[in-house]
């Protein structure tokens, strides 16, 4: 809950967030010997979001830089391949290497490009983005993203309920709690301090809105090396949690009484140095938030989209009980429940916190950032396109009557996907990639669906 660094407040210059290292002309062997890295996880996602990698030595680094490791893409999970197709090539781009020696001395992670006969595989989350971002590209600007990864901290009891990794952690309104966070002082400094070293700048480390939910900042970048953060750090506090006999859990609702866990990224669009969201008092129309003409059209069409969108953004079926929820122990939710827009107001889809950014809220842990983004911004260009007016921000706590309900299951998402050619068009340019995607979903759903809970028995077995 924490707010993302803006300018006045984040060290590094305003205008220039960590850019992508130069890695022109040298080989990923010599990059991985120089940082004393024995073992590399080249490392790709499906679409799901599961992290899949192998594990190589650094003296087959060249042949891992050449598209000699190959992946059984059906295997490796949802990614668009069938078991008779061809091998996923694992591509690595030397400018993700991110040595991890935290987690074993002389390892390091180096984010992967899939590749079918030599091409870039459009199914893949990272290709996905990619293609977004050269579309933006065409157009003269530049996305930045900033991320809120929350996650919850949990054991496994002898039944296999779920429990709180600090026992003494049960307040109903724990947040903040700076017990809470002393308690977990090992674990949050380990992540805080694997951050720093590898420049992400983080900033703040809490504990959020529910009893064993924490969450830990850093700063934004461009959108894919915002992306490619979130998956490692997604990898790093995994492992660290296990280490000390935990698990760091980004499910959006493992609590019935809680508040769920999301992952709210913050927005901006630049071209060359210049940021693009400010706006003057003239052309603000009276709106009050500081936004140029393109940052309101911006939101107009996430606004108009929003419904398509919750399949990426809250793409399982549990994502439906955070945001489907009207309340929780501490009084909250935190998740929004129509698509809204105002200022400084957690309640809405999207937030103003500044006239350089806005912060969209409906997100949750189960998001893949890729996927996540790059329909964002599908959806953001498409309002630019069509110049679609938002209107008047809503005040505290309001939505206009006429704002989209988000959906209400992951079925109600993946029909409205399905209706949208936009957000469906948003991977990689093919409606059919995003029909491969919500036919995955609705096979989740009802994969759930058919599954006898034990609500069922309790409300049905001696009801009638």
């Amino acid at each position: 809950m924490t707010s993302v660094a803006t300018p006045a407040v984040t060290p590094a210059p305003a205008s220039a967030p960590a850019a992508r290292a130069d890695t022109a002309g040298i080989s990923l062997k010599d990059i991985a010997r120089a940082h004393d890295v024995r073992f590399l996880l080249a490392t790709f996602v499906d679409m799901t979001g599961k992290p899949c990698a192998k594990l190589v030595p650094v003296e087959a680094a060249d042949e891992l830089e050449s598209g000699a490791m190959g992946f059984a893409g059906y295997a490796a999970g949802l990614i668009g391949q069938k078991p008779q197709d061809p091998d996923l090539i694992a591509v690595p781009d030397l400018a993700s290497f991110t040595p991890v020696p935290f987690i074993k001395e002389g390892l390091a992670i180096i984010h992967c490009d899939p590749h079918v006969d030599g091409k870039p595989w459009p199914y893949a989350p990272r290709v996905i983005l990619k293609n977004a971002l050269a579309r933006l590209a065409d157009q003269g600007m530049q996305a930045k993203v900033g991320a809120e990864v929350e996650y919850f901290l949990v054991t496994r009891n002898d039944d296999g309920t779920l429990a709180t990794a600090d026992t003494r952690d049960d307040s109903p309104r724990p947040c903040y709690d700076a017990r809470g966070v002393t308690r977990m002082y090992d674990h949050l400094t380990s992540i805080s301090a694997a951050m720093n070293s590898l420049g992400w700048g983080n900033y703040a480390n809490d504990h959020e809105d529910a009893a064993g939910q924490f969450e830990q900042n850093f700063n934004y970048a461009d959108a894919l090396t915002t992306a490619d953060r979130v998956i490692s750090l997604r990898y790093i506090l995994n492992i660290l949690a296990e280490q000390r006999g935990m698990t760091a859990t980004f499910m959006p609702k493992p609590f019935t009484d809680r508040t769920g866990t999301g992952l709210h990224f913050h927005l901006s669009l630049w071209s060359g140095g210049e940021a693009l969201f400010p706006g003057t008092a003239a052309g603000d129309d009276g709106r009050g938030l500081g936004l140029s003409g393109l940052a309101y059209a911006f939101i107009g069409g996430i606004l108009d989209h929003a419904p398509a969108l919750q399949a990426f953004l809250a793409p399982t079926v549990n994502s439906y009980k955070r945001s489907g929820a009207t309340t929780s122990s501490s009084g909250a939710t935190w998740s929004p429940r129509k698509a809204s827009f105002g200022g400084n107001d957690r309640t809405h889809m999207i937030r103003v916190p500044d006239n350089r950014r806005i912060e969209l809220r409906s997100g949750d842990g189960s998001a893949n950032p890729y996927l996540a983004i790059a329909t964002a911004l599908a959806a953001g260009l498409d309002g630019v396109a069509k110049s679609t007016d938002p209107g008047t921000p809503s005040g505290p706590g309001e939505s206009k009557p006429d704002a989209h309900f988000l959906p209400a299951t992951l079925l109600h998402a993946v029909e409205a996907l399905r209706k949208d050619p936009v957000i469906l068009a948003g991977l990689s340019g093919d409606a059919e990639i995003g029909m491969y995607y919500a036919d995955a979903k609705e096979e989740e759903f009802l994969s759930w669906h058919n599954q006898v809970s034990d609500w069922e028995i309790r409300t049905y077995l001696t009801s009638i």
